[in-house]
């Protein structure tokens, strides 16, 4: 039994969402979003209540239960209010902006690297500090992720890109050998 699937999922006022054979849609103030449905699961919508249960009782259909509630539930609250994740750029050199819709990264290369920013998603730099915003809640950790892989931080000096908040624990370098 799926803990999280057993709870019903409220809609709050100004959240439409709709339900068709093999996708769910929710629209709000921030945005439209549209999921696509695994025949395993079965989503229904009354008085304002989303319910998600197991098409039948096969172990996929189990997996997917809690999954899919976890799935609409976020995509409710993304509507709502805008998912956030902010990456901390550490490094002497280190800088980003935003030139149209790129990423721009001066991390250490020999070259500026360019992040495409996907649709859906807004990106604002300041003070080097990324602010990766939008309603997909997955599309926004994907995106953070994946610039945070392209330098990650390193543990001697903590350079590179981070999650702000996020602790780095530092080693000690290279002692100074003791004269003989």
């Amino acid at each position: 039994m799926s803990r999280i699937g057993k709870q019903q999922i409220t809609i709050p006022a100004g959240t439409e969402v709709s339900l068709t054979s093999d996708a769910i849609t929710v629209k709000g103030k921030a945005g439209t979003l549209v999921k696509p449905l695994h025949p395993a699961v079965k989503i229904t919508i009354e008085n304002g209540i989303a319910a998600v249960n197991p098409a039948n009782s096969s172990r996929l259909a189990r997996a997917l239960w809690g999954t899919y509630a976890a799935h609409v539930k976020n995509m409710i609250a993304g509507v709502n209010t805008p998912f956030t994740k902010k990456l901390q750029v550490e490094g002497i050199g280190f800088k980003a902006e935003v030139t149209g819709k790129n990423l721009k990264l001066a991390i250490g290369f020999s070259h500026p690297v360019l992040v495409p920013i996907p649709e859906g998603v807004t990106a604002v730099v300041e003070k080097n500090i990324i602010s990766v915003t939008g309603a997909d809640k997955d599309m926004v950790g994907q995106f953070a992720a994946s610039v945070r892989e392209l330098k990650k931080p390193e543990p001697y000096k903590g350079k590179g890109i981070r999650y702000e908040g996020e602790v780095i624990i530092r080693k000690q370098g290279k002692k100074a050998a003791a004269a003989a």
